[in-house]
């Protein structure tokens, strides 16, 4: 499969992007050989700020290789937003309605005609205290066990010090001038996963897989160690309810 072009509109949203960011920003953009040329495939992502999607999409885009995000659903329906996002060719995801499986065939469909569709595993932004992926949801797995494409993990760093993600006032920290990092891995090896039943059980531990080649990368880029369990976010708010009614019943 040839690569796809990447078009007018995609083009006018990089008219539109890159210059401020250029401007504002120092880049340190590394493992770009390891996007694949041609071919539909996914990446996985690690997502901690508001602002990254611009930065790795500033990253991506620089290969030649547009991704195609899944995205909240209310980002469509605003405007301006809306119509970027629906012309570039992004996936509405619907949380929980009826109409949740669309992106998954949309995904599965872009993947078929050979684009890149980009996975953010966490699903939210992170909740770990110290910035680290947290535990991933497994829409990214379930994908790329049925498609067979490569999973390019990607790491990124910096744009959460630039808008830290739960600051209580959203404004940009611009100076001194940030260093947006982005690094790119080889492909995960799923393919021990490839003759099983798509199982909860064996999805979840794709999953894993896949956030520990992300998390592996971020240790690479942040020069630290990940702690040994990923942060689980439904996990802490059972934890947090269980403490909650405890404290109610003294």
């Amino acid at each position: 499969m040839s690569r796809r072009r990447i078009g007018f509109w995609y083009r006018l949203a990089a008219v539109i992007a890159k210059p401020p960011l250029v401007v504002l920003f120092k880049r340190d953009w590394r493992g770009m050989e390891h996007i694949p040329a041609d071919g539909g495939f996914i990446t996985a992502v690690n997502h901690n700020s508001y602002l990254d999607p611009l930065s790795y999409a500033h990253y991506q885009y620089n290969t030649g290789r547009v991704p195609r995000f899944l995205a909240k659903a209310a980002l469509f329906k605003s405007s301006f937003v809306g119509m970027m996002l629906t012309n570039t060719g992004q996936i509405p995801v619907y949380r929980e309605t009826t109409n949740a499986l669309d992106a998954f065939r949309a995904a599965v469909a872009a993947i078929e005609r050979g684009e890149c569709v980009a996975f953010y595993p966490e699903g939210t932004l992170t909740r770990d205290p110290d910035m680290w992926p947290m535990a991933g949801k497994t829409g990214a797995a379930r994908v790329a066990l049925l498609t067979k494409v490569p999973v390019i993990p990607v790491a990124q760093w910096g744009a959460n010090l630039a808008m830290p993600p739960y600051a209580k006032e959203n404004k940009l920290r611009l100076l001194p001038r940030k260093t947006l990092v982005v690094q790119a891995g080889p492909p995960v090896d799923l393919s021990r996963f490839y003759d099983k039943e798509p199982t909860p059980e064996v999805l979840r531990e794709a999953t894993e897989v896949i956030m520990a080649a992300i998390t592996s990368l971020l240790e690479e880029v942040r020069g630290e160690k990940a702690p040994a369990t990923p942060y689980d976010h439904r996990r802490a708010r059972l934890e947090q309810r269980r403490k909650a009614a405890g404290e109610e019943a003294k």
